[in-house]
């Protein structure tokens, strides 16, 4: 128990120290200081402006117009709709074919 008392209060006052700079290849520790602040530059969005089209688009799916929610959005949700349908569809055949060869005894020659 004294031994593990020892080592880490060793080690404590070991990590409590203060540690000069290292250079580790050509980088000092204050070229790592620099980086908080090219970040914050790199992230703001000072130049334009995003406009909330969030209202206009709970008004087109919330009109009563007698279409289904996952077409409303017009040409294109209907061809993604379709195309989903044509690819669940064929999927579903070409698995069930599958199926019925693995279930049918192999031919003999």
């Amino acid at each position: 128990m004294n031994h593990l008392l020892v080592t880490t209060t060793v080690l404590f006052l070991l990590l409590s120290t203060s540690l000069p700079p290292v250079s580790v290849s050509g980088f000092s520790s204050g070229s790592f200081q620099k980086v908080p602040s090219l970040a914050v530059r790199a992230f703001s969005s000072s130049t334009r402006q995003l406009k909330n089209k969030v209202p206009e688009a709970q008004k087109l799916f919330q009109e009563d117009n007698g279409l289904p929610v996952h077409i409303k959005g017009g040409t294109s949700d209907v061809l993604l709709y379709r195309a989903t349908m044509t690819l669940t569809i064929a999927g579903t055949c070409y698995s069930l074919y599958w199926l019925l060869m693995a279930s049918l005894p192999p031919k003999k020659a």
